[in-house]
């Protein structure tokens, strides 16, 4: 009642404004602390070139996404300072705004909410002109849409985190030609780090609406090592929280670069621990009787 009250008391355009400097005045103190995070988080690493837990830093990622991809990033032989993300939310907190932002990349940032999208492009398209935006629900029947929609099929990073078909989404596109030099896709670790294994494919689909715990989605870590090792990728490591796993194209990097890494094979997701008070075993056992598919090994 009150909204409908101010709109027509300012009218369209200047309510709009309005929404728009209430949206960047929320908005610009959470960029500058996480830059500023970032900036004291970076400063604190001793890198060793073979240990990515040494790369780690949060900025605007969850966990320490933003070291391994910026420090992935400035090892690639043929950059084209290109992203895409699936999965971006509102771009406050994802995997690629580091990139946007800090290294000027330019990308394609994508969310299944239109309302998400929406801010994502009011508060970031005055700040990078790089950027685009696009609200699509990803499924592997989405794949010309989002061909038509990505600037590049060989972008530096893609970022895959949609907490359901992720597994078959990653397959279809690179089915069809999709080479991304670096790829980040969340895995489940209530799957435990041996199975390789996927929920059957369904869309759309909602991890809390399939089982009641929400650790019921997504795809092991060795389902994606089953996928992308096939398909000429080298598994690079997992965060240490235990949310994103990498992958990395090794004609991109200087020979033996990538084969010297010791990363992490395995860590447990730790919102999941905390939610539940249990390890990986014992958040499987809420789910052990829910369908699950078999990965087998990609052979290209």
């Amino acid at each position: 009642m009150l909204r409908s009250m101010v709109r027509r008391a300012l009218g369209e355009e200047r309510f709009t404004r309005l929404k728009q400097y209430q949206l960047q005045g929320r908005a610009h103190p959470r960029i500058a602390i996480a830059l500023a995070r970032a900036a004291a988080t970076s400063a604190l690493r001793q890198i060793d070139p073979v240990t990515p837990s040494t790369w780690e830093f949060s900025g605007f990622s969850q966990n320490g996404e933003d070291g391994i991809i910026d420090y992935l990033c400035g090892r690639l032989l043929r950059p084209n300072r290109y992203f895409v993300e699936i999965g971006a939310s509102n771009g406050l907190e994802n995997n690629t705004t580091w990139l946007a932002l800090a290294r000027r990349y330019g990308g394609l940032m994508i969310d299944g909410d239109p309302a998400k999208v929406a801010e994502c492009r009011q508060i970031f398209e005055v700040l990078n002109g790089g950027l685009e935006f696009a609200s699509m629900m990803v499924s592997r029947d989405s794949s010309r849409a989002f061909e038509q929609l990505a600037l590049l099929k060989d972008p530096d990073v893609f970022s895959l985190d949609i907490d359901s078909v992720d597994y078959y989404v990653a397959h279809e596109l690179i089915d069809r030609g999709f080479r991304p030099k670096v790829i980040i896709v969340e895995y489940n670790s209530a799957f435990g780090p041996q199975r390789a294994v996927t929920i059957p494919y369904e869309f759309p689909f909602n991890r809390h609406r399939a089982h009641p715990s929400g650790f019921y989605y997504g795809v092991s870590i060795m389902g994606l090592r089953h996928l992308l090792e096939g398909c000429g990728y080298r598994f690079v490591t997992v965060e240490q929280n235990g949310v994103n796993a990498f992958f990395a194209d090794p004609g991109q990097f200087d020979a033996g670069f990538l084969e010297a890494i010791r990363g992490s094979e395995f860590r447990e997701n730790l919102v999941q621990r905390r939610e539940s008070r249990a390890d990986w075993t014992g958040q499987f056992k809420q789910i052990a009787a829910l369908p699950l598919v078999e990965i087998p090994r990609e052979t290209r």
